[in-house]
């Protein structure tokens, strides 16, 4: 599985701030405190190597003894200021606040003691720093997933293991799935698991409040080349953050799982049945994409030119197939 980039971001700099405290440590220590591998600990000296400040001569760059790497020691010689302790003004701080008092509300971190003691000891330190302006903080996230599910689906992620779920979807169809966990996800008032699920073949998320039943196998999870292990949450944010367009579609109830799968702003349900969903768009191709290939359940689109559109490209299509 690919290593997101802010989790690799993360783990270099630890390492600089571990290595300026403990002094020299070997790369096989190294790996074993940050769970990688010793080759993948040497890609990260090579990475910082040529990290450092504005400027980026030889001078502004993190340093290591090159000689004690060669012998499977590694010695930071020079931080580049990265081991000077952080300043935070009182605004940082209560966004800080704010943030690790919604991460202690999660299923994630309540299911693991170790989890909630380190965000327990870290919003602790920043609230007492912070002083009254903390107090008129209070965030809470996550919804009413079991925490036993949870907590077995934390001790999976943990150790690289398989899982199988027993599964409720939105037309309530009971499945029993293996599937290889990559993620758990907070979104509004719901987690997630996104994950590889081997009876599918492919990427897929499953809303916790609807795992009835979780059991860890002692088999590891493999990589899939073909997978996206990416957020889907993050990726339609970060284009939400662009230029997005509201679109708020009608759709039969045997689309229920537009409106658990796709990241939606709002979801409301309808006398008849049926239901509707706003949701954010910068790709019209995707949105074409999903309406097409749902177009039995699709009762309603506002704006009509959105339903324009896509008729327009689904008449071109049947033109293309018609002249072949």
């Amino acid at each position: 599985m690919a290593e997101r980039a802010d989790d690799r971001l993360v783990r270099l700099l630890g390492i600089v701030a571990y290595l300026d405290g403990a002094g020299p440590v070997g790369v096989e220590d190294l790996a074993r405190r940050f769970a990688v591998s010793p080759a993948r600990i040497r890609e990260d000296i090579d990475a910082l190597w040529v990290t450092g400040t504005p400027g980026y001569m030889p001078d502004d760059l993190i340093d290591f003894d090159a000689f004690s790497l060669d012998e499977g020691l590694v010695n930071l010689t020079q931080g580049r200021g990265l081991t000077r302790p952080l300043r935070l003004g009182t605004r940082e701080a209560v966004a800080l606040v704010a943030a690790l008092r919604a991460m202690s509300t999660t299923p994630a971190v309540q299911a693991d003691d170790a989890r909630a003691g380190v965000v327990a000891s870290a919003l602790s330190k920043l609230s007492a720093a912070t002083g009254e302006a903390a107090s008129a903080v209070d965030v809470r996230l996550g919804g009413d997933e079991d925490a036993r599910v949870v907590g077995e689906l934390t001790r999976a992620l943990a150790g690289g293991r398989r899982v199988r779920l027993r599964y409720v979807d939105a037309a309530d169809a009971t499945s029993e799935r293996d599937v290889d966990p990559w993620r758990l996800v907070t979104q509004s008032d719901a987690t997630y698991l996104v994950g590889w699920c081997h009876r599918a073949g492919g990427r897929r998320t499953f809303r916790l409040d609807r795992v009835l039943q979780v059991t860890v196998s002692d088999v590891a999870v493999v990589e899939h080349p073909d997978g996206d292990e990416s957020d889907v949450f993050a990726q339609v944010a970060s284009q939400a953050s662009r230029s997005p367009r509201v679109v708020t579609l009608r759709l039969a109830s045997t689309a229920r799982w537009i409106a658990e799968e796709v990241p939606v702003e709002q979801v409301a349900d309808l006398p008849d049945g049926s239901f509707e969903v706003r949701l954010r768009v910068t790709n019209p191709a995707w949105l074409a994409r999903l309406l097409l290939t749902n177009a039995p359940d699709v009762l309603a689109v506002d704006p009509v030119d959105v339903a324009v559109d896509v008729a327009q490209a689904a008449r071109s299509a049947l033109d293309v197939y018609d002249a072949s």
